[in-house]
């Protein structure tokens, strides 16, 4: 399969199912802009396993704030549950 197509497809299942919690509001990562960003890290750390690549994925989007000056990593976002749902989706993504 194509790669970019590949990254297309996970960006559309990442952007529609894993959001950034903040309070008790909720910003599903394809309205934020930053789906596309975690799926090409997802699949460039595909070789260390699902939840390891689900982590050092999140550990290495740096999330813009205020005026963009300030940057806060997008798995300090992220609630526990949520890199599970990141972590399911890797792998039934990277089986197929």
């Amino acid at each position: 399969m194509d790669y970019q197509i590949r990254i297309s497809d996970l960006e559309n299942i990442i952007s529609e199912k894993v959001f950034i919690k903040i309070e008790k509001w909720n910003l599903y990562l394809g309205d934020a802009g930053l789906a596309r960003n975690l799926a090409i890290e997802c699949i460039s750390n595909k070789n260390q396993g699902s939840l390891e690549a689900a982590k050092i994925s999140l550990k290495a989007i740096n999330v813009k704030v205020g005026d963009g000056v300030n940057t806060i990593p997008l798995i300090n976002l992220i609630t526990n549950s949520q890199i599970l749902e990141l972590e399911e989706i890797l792998e039934s993504f990277f089986e197929n």
